[in-house]
């Protein structure tokens, strides 16, 4: 099953590889020609603002290039030295395009200040203001195809690249703006538009670096996916509770978790084994998440007075603003031995957590052993 599962893996990543770069090389030849066009028409009107457009184009050009590279990187087999395989070269990927962008941004925002401090007057004709119109259509339509794309891949980078296609058509449609009010009115804008388009480069790669930085030091987990892992999970009936779900990002797509279930004292290790198998089966058929990882709580079955106190060890656990959850709850009575894992927000030392609900559940079970363990608040 392990096999078939890695042989579909392999096949669905061959196709996602395949449409990033197919989806780039797309980027790369129409940035490539908008870029050209218009800094022909840039330097032969003496336009800072058109130039500056062209040479966002062509940094969205280089960025495609990234994106390739990146995917033909990440898409690499794992190995002895790298089991999870290259998929995070993605991330590394996205944060040199977010750069690119950046750097864009700055240096065309040093342009434009300089034209704004020693203005030069531009020549604009009739050809030139038709091939900007015409860019302004091409980015909106690479724009749209770029980002859908992009979320069906499931790549960070294109949907960025897209996002940026979208912004630069808005952009391209201010330099026009600025050309024809100049024609008509004899006010020239073009510098500050250059301020504005500059602004704008720069917020994206901002943006960009933020969304990859994002990605790189790890974020919760999405609430639908966590949901419905665990809803999978409870949907088995020996399942009392799925708890502690984490989830281990190795590029996108590449998923593996980890759980513990709660499950009755009376289960056998064979049972156990059997459960654990059927659902890691079933969670990677159901959901593309690898389940790498089963931990084990007991259920006290057919003990009235340990319900009692769990009940009684919940009202006190929960009476607390910073106490998430409580579960994995276990009494041992013939060894006065109680255990639970509560869950603890991120607005208390979790330690000091700890010894609090420790003192506070021994007051009220003196001849007990308390064991509490914290737990992070990671998924929903």
């Amino acid at each position: 099953m392990a096999d078939e599962i890695n042989r579909q893996g392999e096949l669905s990543a061959e196709s996602r590889d395949k449409i990033i770069i197919r989806t780039s090389v797309v980027g790369i030849l129409a940035n490539v020609l908008l870029a050209a066009a218009k800094a022909v028409i840039g330097f032969a009107a003496n336009s800072i603002a058109v130039i500056l457009d062209a040479v966002n184009n062509l940094s969205d050009a280089m960025s495609s290039v990234v994106t390739i590279l990146g995917a033909k990187l990440a898409g690499k087999a794992p190995d002895r030295e790298h089991p999870f395989g290259y998929g995070r070269v993605e991330y590394l990927s996205a944060m040199i395009v977010s750069g690119l962008v950046l750097y864009a941004g700055i240096t065309s925002a040093v342009e434009s200040v300089k034209k704004i401090l020693h203005p030069e007057t531009a020549d604009y004709d009739t050809v030139g203001l038709v091939i900007i119109g015409i860019a302004v259509v091409v980015k909106i339509v690479l724009g749209r195809y770029v980002k859908a794309q992009g979320e069906k891949a499931n790549s960070g980078a294109l949907i960025a690249s897209g996002a940026d296609a979208s912004f630069d058509a808005v952009l391209s449609l201010s330099v026009l703006a600025s050309a024809l009010i100049f024609l008509y009115t004899g006010i020239s804008l073009e510098a500050y538009v250059g301020v504005v388009i500059s602004g704008f480069i720069i917020k994206s790669g901002v943006d960009m670096m933020k969304e990859t930085l994002d990605d790189v030091l790890g974020v919760r987990m999405d609430k639908a996916l966590s949901r419905k892992i665990k809803g999978l999970l409870n949907e088995e009936p020996e399942v009392r509770g799925a708890y502690d779900l984490v989830l281990h990002n190795y590029g996108p797509d590449k998923n593996l978790a980890s759980v513990h279930l709660e499950l009755p004292d009376t289960m056998t290790v064979a049972e156990v084994d059997r459960l654990t198998r059927k659902v890691e089966r079933k969670i990677v058929e159901e959901t593309g998440v690898f389940l790498v990882g089963v931990g084990v709580y007991s259920h006290n079955t057919g003990d009235d007075e340990a319900a009692k106190m769990q009940k009684a060890v919940r009202e006190i656990v929960m009476a607390h603003d910073w106490a998430v959850q409580i579960h994995g709850f276990y009494v041992e009575p013939e060894k006065k031995a109680l255990r639970c894992d509560v869950v603890m927000s991120f607005d208390v030392d979790h330690m000091e957590g700890v010894r609090i609900l420790t003192e506070e559940i021994s007051a009220a079970y003196p001849e007990y052993t308390v064991h509490v363990a914290p737990d992070v608040d990671i998924s929903d």
